[in-house]
């Protein structure tokens, strides 16, 4: 299958200014550059998002990437909100196009994903827990994803931890030019077992 024909309706559903708004609360949006990109640069920058390589970006260089990401057509950046207030941000991308699909063969249905929690001054237990779930049930419901893919750094052992409560099953671990990534994948069933578990 070429990669345009395994182009799916996904991100164009979400041209649209819709809010998907989560049972627990979350609301989803479209990253809006350059609107959001003051936010965005002030999360990336901090010590905790060391393993997203941007804490020498200027705010022009995070906002071409993306505004690039934007224009590609493949990949999309979310800003999931809680009581009216920026939470985490998540970039949906179509593993087709992508790198990762170097390493592995996409299926129909793939659908990859990074995910940024923002920073809180004061802590909540089992918060990252339930915002990660908002973005997996947004991911399989509203984007129609058939099985999430992710390609964490090896060393980002709190993610690791988070996947696997989600049900993630790691496979093997691929070399990029920047990161020794573990290729790790999630249907909805997966899913749906792992949080009725917890």
């Amino acid at each position: 299958m070429s990669a345009e024909s395994s182009l799916s309706t996904v991100h164009c559903r979400s041209e649209s200014k819709y809010l998907y708004l989560d049972n627990s609360g979350f609301a989803f949006r479209l990253l809006q550059v350059p609107q959001d990109i003051a936010l965005l640069h002030d999360w990336l920058t901090r010590d905790y998002a060391a393993f997203w390589q941007m804490q020498n970006k200027t705010r022009e260089e995070i906002a071409t990437i993306y505004q690039t990401m934007t224009d590609s057509g493949h990949a999309k950046a979310y800003l999931e909100l809680r009581h009216g207030q920026p939470a985490f941000m998540a970039e949906c991308y179509d593993p087709f196009l992508d790198r990762i699909g170097q390493h592995y063969e996409p299926q129909p249905g793939d659908l990859g994903m990074h995910f940024l929690i923002g920073p809180t001054t004061k802590p909540v237990r089992g918060y990252t827990h339930l915002a990660f779930q908002a973005l997996m049930r947004f991911m399989f419901q509203h984007l129609g994803a058939q099985r999430i893919v992710v390609e964490p750094d090896v060393n980002n052992h709190k993610i690791h931890i988070l996947n696997r409560r989600m049900g993630f099953s790691y496979e093997r671990n691929v070399i990029f030019e920047e990161k020794i990534a573990s290729l790790a994948f999630c249907t909805r069933e997966q899913f749906e077992q792992a949080i009725q578990a917890t």
